[in-house]
C-alpha cells in the first residue's frame, strides 16, 4: 500500500467518526441515547436527511444553516469532524499498517469527545470512560497477540494500575484539585502509555501536570482565573498523553545522555 493511502483512508474514516462524536458530545452530558432518535435539528426537531449529514461538506453547502428552519449550525461541528479526521490520519501515519491502529483510533476518538465535554460541563462521563477499559484492553491485547508481544500487555496492566493509584492518592490528599473522573481516566491513559513503553508512561504522566500547571498559571496571570477557579484537568491529561506518544522516546534518550546513564 502506498504510504499516503492509509492516512488518507484513515482521514475519511475519522471524518465519519467525528460526525458521530458531535452526537456524543451533545447527548452524553444530557443523559440521552447516542443511538435513538436519529440526528435531528436542535432548533425544530426535524430529522436530518442523509444528504445534510455528510461531514464538513453538508455544513459548507448549507452555509452553516439548517435546511429545515434556518437555525445556525455552530462551526464546532465541522471543526470536530476535521479534527477527528486529522487525528485518525496522524495515527495511521505514525503506526502504519499495524494491529494497534484500532486501539489508538479509539483512544483518539474518546480523547476528542472527553476533552470537549470536560471543558463544557467539567465532567468526564462514565458512559465514555468506563467502557474504555474493556475496549482498550481488548484492542491492545489483540494487537499484542497478533504481534507476539506479551511484554506490552504486562506493561499496559501495570501502567493502568500505577497511574490510577497515583491519581487516587492525589484526590484523597487534595479533593479540591481534581475529581474521580480524572482518576478513572488516568487508568485508561496509563494502560495505553504503558503498552507503548515505560518512557511514554513516565513522560505522559509528567506532561499532564506540567501542561495543567503552565496553562493554569497563564490564566491566572491573564486575570481569567483565580486560585479557586475550577479548571478541567482532563484535557491536560489527554494532551500530555498524546504529546508523550510523540516525544517520550527522544526526551528519554536526551535525559539518559545528559545524565550519563
Amino acid at each position: 500500500m502506498n504510504g499516503a493511502v492509509l492516512p488518507l483512508l484513515a482521514g475519511v474514516l475519522g471524518l465519519l467518526v467525528g460526525s458521530f462524536l458531535n452526537v456524543v458530545v451533545y447527548r452524553v452530558p444530557r443523559g440521552e441515547s447516542v443511538v435513538r432518535p436519529g440526528s435531528r435539528c436542535p432548533g425544530c426537531g426535524t430529522p436530518i436527511a442523509p444528504r445534510d449529514n455528510v461531514p464538513v461538506v453538508s455544513w459548507l453547502l448549507l452555509r452553516g444553516r439548517a435546511r429545515c428552519c434556518g437555525q445556525r449550525i455552530p462551526a464546532r461541528y465541522p471543526l470536530v469532524e476535521l479534527a477527528t479526521g486529522a487525528a485518525f490520519a496522524a495515527v495511521a501515519a505514525w503506526l502504519g499498517p499495524s494491529w494497534a491502529l484500532p486501539a489508538f483510533w479509539y483512544l483518539a476518538a474518546i480523547s476528542i469527545a472527553l476533552a470537549l465535554i470536560d471543558v463544557a460541563v467539567h465532567r468526564l462521563p462514565d458512559p465514555i470512560v468506563l467502557p474504555s477499559y474493556p475496549v482498550g484492553a481488548a484492542l491492545l491485547g489483540l494487537a499484542s497477540l497478533a504481534e507476539h508481544d506479551g511484554a506490552s500487555v504486562l506493561r499496559a496492566a501495570i501502567g493502568g494500575v500505577v497511574l490510577w493509584l497515583l491519581y487516587l492518592v492525589l484526590v484523597l490528599l487534595y479533593p479540591a484539585g481534581m475529581g474521580l473522573g480524572d482518576v478513572k481516566l488516568a487508568g485508561v491513559l496509563g494502560m495505553y502509555l504503558g503498552w507503548l513503553g515505560w518512557s511514554q508512561l513516565l513522560v505522559g504522566a509528567f506532561l499532564g501536570f506540567l501542561l495543567g500547571g503552565v496553562i493554569g498559571l497563564g490564566l491566572m496571570l491573564a486575570g481569567r482565573a483565580g486560585r479557586k477557579t475550577m479548571i478541567p484537568f482532563g484535557p491536560f491529561m489527554l494532551a500530555g498523553a498524546w504529546l508523550a506518544v510523540a516525544i517520550a522516546e527522544p526526551v528519554s534518550r536526551w535525559y539518559l545522555g545528559f545524565s550519563g546513564l
